[in-house]
Parts: C-alpha cells; structure tokens; sequence
C-alpha cells in the first residue's frame, strides 16, 4: 500500500511510518495537520496513494480538523481510503463522514489496536473500499438516538434486530447464534431488510455495508 499519515503527535506519527515501512509499504508523506495532508495529497497529483491515516483533533484548535479534512479528501479524491485514527469516539464524527461516504473509510481507537497485523489489516480493507469501525464506534452509533426514515419503519422488529447486529459487525453465523435461528432463516431476513431499503444488487455496491450505512445515519 501507499499510504499518507496525518497526526500532531510526532511519535505516533513516525512510529505508524516505521511500522508500516518495516512491513514493505510506502509511506509517502507523514504531516502535522489536515491542511498539509490535503496539500500532500494535491502535490502528488495522479500519483496513487491507497489510505490516509487521519488523526482526528489536530492543529489549529484541535477539535475536528481531521474529520473537515478527511470530508475534503473523500470529495476531492474518493478513490483514496481515509481511515480516522483517534482517542475520541464521536457519534457525531462518525456519522459526518459516513454521510459523504459509503465506501473506503473507517474509524479505528488508537487505544484498542492492540497488534500491528490488526492495524494493517483495516488499512487495506479500507483501501480496497470497505467500511472498518472499531466495535466501540459502531456501539455508539447504534445506541445513539435517532428518528426511524420511512423505509426502516417497513422493517419487522426481527429484521430490525437483524440489522443492528449487523451493524456491530457480526457475521450471519454469529447473528444467527445470537437470536437463535438457522443461518437460512437470517439469509432471509437480510435479503428482506435489503429489498425494504430499495438496495438492489449492484457490481460496484456493498449492500450490506449501505444497509448499515443507512440504519446508522437514521
């Protein structure tokens, strides 16, 4: 992978740099702020870059600059990962990029990345386009109050139940194990919650992933 690294923390920064490096991937810039790692980006033009590891409150005022600069890098450039890598669980910054992407982004706590093969892992299932939330996240999320839009109204309480689990991140066996139903019976319910969504089957679409995207944002 070719990979950007944005964090105020000098240390983080250059350790990430090391470690990713040591693992034969190129890291090609490694900045203090969302507004370098913007005009990192732009300087490297066409070049490919695969991720942007950014952190999320950094200067000026070290509140939400990454997340305001991640939004620009998606809308610029949404064939470039963004990965926010932060302390903070925010609901609200969670959703803010999840509101303008639905492919190639997560959100992982800089505190619960215990392995290095862990950390790289989502790396590249956000470079390949996939959604990554550390459970904590999603958590937050999912409990977070919100009006239900129209679609999840049509919803029974079982495919309702299907899909906030689907939206922890748990796999139909494990939802299955959970509300004790055969796996074919979950199959079902996901293929109902998919059709109740108007999420038609598509090359370039991730149905599961859009129908989390759309239970979460609600």
């Amino acid at each position: 992978m070719r990979v950007l690294i944005a964090d105020d923390n000098t240390i983080v920064r250059e350790g990430l740099a090391a470690l990713l490096q040591g693992r034969g991937h190129e890291v090609v810039a490694a900045v203090g702020d969302g507004d370098a790692a913007l005009a990192a980006l732009a300087a490297l033009g066409t070049a490919t870059v695969d991720v942007v590891v950014m952190d999320i409150r950094m200067p000026p005022t070290h509140t939400d600059e990454g997340v305001r600069a991640a939004v620009h890098l998606k809308a610029a450039r949404p064939d470039v990962g963004v990965l926010l890598f932060s302390q903070y669980a925010e609901v609200r910054w969670a959703r803010t990029l999840l509101d303008v992407a639905t492919v190639g982004v997560g959100y992982l706590l800089k505190d619960r990345v215990a392995e290095v093969a862990t950390f790289i892992e989502s790396l590249q299932q956000v470079a390949a386009g996939n959604v990554v939330l550390d459970p904590e996240v999603a958590a937050a999320l999912v409990q977070a109050p919100r009006p239900l839009h129209d679609r999840l109204e049509r919803l029974t309480a079982r495919e309702t139940d299907v899909l906030r689990l689907m939206a922890e991140g748990r796999s139909n066996t494990a939802i299955a194990e959970t509300l004790f139903l055969s796996g074919g019976t979950v199959e079902k319910h996901v293929t109902a919650v998919f059709g109740k969504l108007g999420l038609e089957a598509a090359p370039s679409d991730h149905r599961r992933v859009l129908a989390v995207l759309r239970f979460l944002a609600a």
